[in-house]
């Protein structure tokens, strides 16, 4: 009974700790609502292509760092909890996809998650990235790079740690790939805003 309260309360603190929205933050502060602009997602490749790769780091990396917090204040909290660093690294993620104050229109976790890799295993993340960047530049697509890190990591979670946690994954990797339903379609209809114009700037709004 102990152990399962302290799992509600890592998914709770996961949770609560995804929905801090750094492209909330910036939306305010530049006066543009990325909501209704873009890709109507409030995320690093959005922030970028409205509002330049500036702001876009700096959600990236405020995503990555809270994804990575959430695991490795698990470990240092709850050190004998075999799956409190998993389960708080997805509760993160589903947080920043599904902020409550937000009416649950958050991100598309790709940065939260890949901060939860990093957290995770450090080579799978710095592996991952390199392999979502390949396939994003092959691609012309930032999508299609996310996906294919969402699919692979808890394949490899599983064989290298446990097919528990990888089990876990695979859940909120379910739901991820639910959330780019649209980017999907967009793909397929040629409606998507690839890599190659994103760095030109050419959906980039006009400044005041």
């Amino acid at each position: 009974m102990r152990n399962i309260l302290f799992y509600v309360l890592t998914v709770l603190g996961g949770y609560l700790l995804g929905c801090s929205s750094m492209p909330y933050y910036v939306s305010r502060w530049k006066k543009v609502n990325l909501s209704t602009n873009g890709s109507g997602n409030l995320g690093a490749s959005n922030t970028t292509i409205l509002l330049g790769w500036r702001m876009g780091i700096l959600v990236a990396l405020h995503d990555i760092f809270k994804g990575a917090a959430a695991v490795l204040l698990a470990k240092w909290l709850l050190p004998d909890l075999t799956y409190a660093p998993v389960v708080a690294g997805c509760a993160c993620v589903m947080g920043h996809m599904y902020p409550f104050y937000l009416k649950g229109k958050g991100g598309k976790c790709f940065a939260s998650y890949m901060g939860m890799l990093l957290a995770l295993d450090w080579r799978l993340g710095l592996a991952l990235i390199g392999v979502s960047l390949l396939v994003t530049f092959l691609s012309d697509y930032i999508v299609v790079g996310t996906l294919t890190t969402v699919v692979v990591g808890p394949v490899w979670i599983g064989f290298t740690q446990s097919w528990v946690s990888a089990g876990i994954m695979l859940a909120v990797t379910a739901v991820i790939f639910y959330k780019h339903r649209e980017n999907l379609h967009r793909i397929l209809h040629g409606g998507e805003v690839g890599l190659r114009s994103t760095l030109k700037g050419e959906h980039r709004l006009p400044k005041n």
